[in-house]
């Protein structure tokens, strides 16, 4: 079973939910604003990607922290730090399958490795 985690009232994270529900591929679904994210699962994220990836620049959490904030987020342990602490942060949805991870929503992505 996959396990989609995301942000509920996220509109990235909806299209992928009723991408998912609409193909009838069975998920759970972790929501990050309730059920936090442990070190843990960002590291088994980092086997897949590079940390740097799970990081959503374009939001608004990562634009509304300082500068000085920003530039103190260089290796996957001050990354993860603060992920944990602004899981609003993280590129959503990631995609648990059995290959790895997806990042995002692509629905020819989806299509190619969901189906």
């Amino acid at each position: 079973m996959l396990h989609v985690y995301g942000i509920k009232n996220c509109n990235t994270v909806k299209k992928a939910l009723t991408w998912l529900k609409d193909n009838n591929v069975p998920f759970e679904f972790h929501d990050f604003k309730k059920e936090g994210v442990s070190e843990n699962k960002l590291k088994e994220w980092e086997a897949h990607v590079d940390w740097e990836a799970l990081i959503n620049k374009k939001g608004t959490t990562w634009k509304k922290l300082s500068q000085e904030t920003q530039n103190q987020v260089v290796d996957s342990v001050s990354a993860n730090k603060l992920l944990q602490e602004n899981t609003s942060m993280i590129k959503r949805p990631i995609v648990e399958y059995n290959k790895g991870i997806i990042l995002g929503f692509n629905e020819a992505e989806y299509v190619t490795n969901l189906k």
